[in-house]
């Protein structure tokens, strides 16, 4: 089989990095980029000597050798250019979110039915997390029975003096629940096998940053799948500045017969490292080190590109992930 072959379409966020690691340590090879800004164009040139950097963007989307357009855009600007590169006939990975609005969203689904392509978010809370990945692994088992309620915590660290002006924007980056709780209602959908959920309730709010209004700097949501099982999500920028990651990550699992509790990415005055899952059932108590775990993303998208196949995220998961952010955030907001 030939290498998969991607170029890249905006590089506004750092995901970008973990979007092509993905791909590329699959076999993937990226054939050019293109950044609308000099300066982080110059950035990335630095980071990748060896991808060219394209002047027009037009030139990647109707590249015939190329099969997938990557993006981290502008988070606002993310569905006309997954739109664009599949009526050009490309598969398509986002960073989350894919989009900024329930309008942008129907826009997308409509034309990935139409053209059949592939419309893939990298949710990387999961797909990037060791942890996250064992702990589906453990679920699907059967190691703690039934889920039957999933609690989902992404703080993040704000660095607001280092953030470009759009971040500060909610209509460009969409507001807090659809930014990083994407992630989260995600992870939900993908525990608990659900196709579906409602929203039972849902917040946001600026409680430290009066000096940037279009900032939502905490947001939590309650919410119920059609067979009872029930989340909850809590997202926000106060990571203190002590803690040597970026974000204090957690997931707890309840099922009828034990629970899980994912420390992703730093196990506060606890062990080394992140990465840490911890095993509680019927036989006791226990602690997995993730950190070896292989994640599987990269070539299952591949495969997925290559055999028309589903088997990294179904299509109906990624979408159905958005909309209930989407819909979260336009509830919180018809709240306040």
């Amino acid at each position: 089989m030939r290498p998969l072959k991607f170029a890249v379409i905006g590089i506004n966020h750092d995901h970008i990095h973990g979007q092509i690691g993905a791909l590329r340590q699959a076999g993937a090879v990226c054939t050019g980029f293109h950044a609308a800004e000099d300066d982080l164009a110059t950035a990335f040139a630095a980071a990748y000597p060896d991808i060219p950097c394209v002047a027009e963007a037009d030139r990647l989307y109707e590249d015939p050798a190329i099969d997938v357009i990557v993006s981290a855009a502008i988070p606002g600007d993310r569905a006309d250019i997954a739109i664009t590169a599949m009526r050009h006939g490309k598969d398509v990975l986002l960073d989350k979110p894919g989009m900024t609005s329930l309008d942008q969203l129907e826009s997308v689904r409509l034309v990935q039915a139409e053209t059949g392509r592939i419309l893939s978010i990298l949710y990387s809370e999961h797909f990037e997390v060791p942890a996250t990945v064992k702990a589906g692994e453990l679920v699907a088992a059967g190691a703690i029975g039934e889920v039957v309620t999933m609690t989902g915590l992404g703080p993040h660290r704000l660095r607001k003096p280092q953030r470009p002006g759009w971040f500060f924007e909610r209509e460009r980056y969409g507001g807090i629940l659809v930014d990083i709780g994407a992630h989260q209602f995600e992870q939900f959908l993908f525990f608990t096998d659900a196709e579906d959920a409602d929203i039972l309730s849902a917040a946001v709010g600026n409680r430290a940053n009066a000096d940037r209004p279009g900032l939502q700097d905490v947001g939590d949501v309650h919410l119920r799948t059609p067979g009872g099982v029930t989340g909850y999500i809590r997202v926000d920028w106060f990571t203190p500045d002590g803690l040597p990651v970026w974000g204090d990550g957690r997931l707890f699992i309840t099922g009828t017969h034990g629970t899980i509790e994912l420390r992703k990415y730093v196990d506060v005055a606890g062990r080394d490292g992140g990465d840490h899952l911890f095993l509680t059932d019927r036989k006791g108590m226990q602690h997995i080190d993730c950190s070896a775990v292989e994640l599987p993303f990269g070539r299952q998208f591949i495969a997925d590109v290559f055999e028309r196949t589903e088997t990294a995220m179904p299509q109906a998961r990624c979408f159905k992930a958005m909309e209930l952010a989407l819909r979260a955030q336009q509830h919180a907001e018809e709240a306040a």
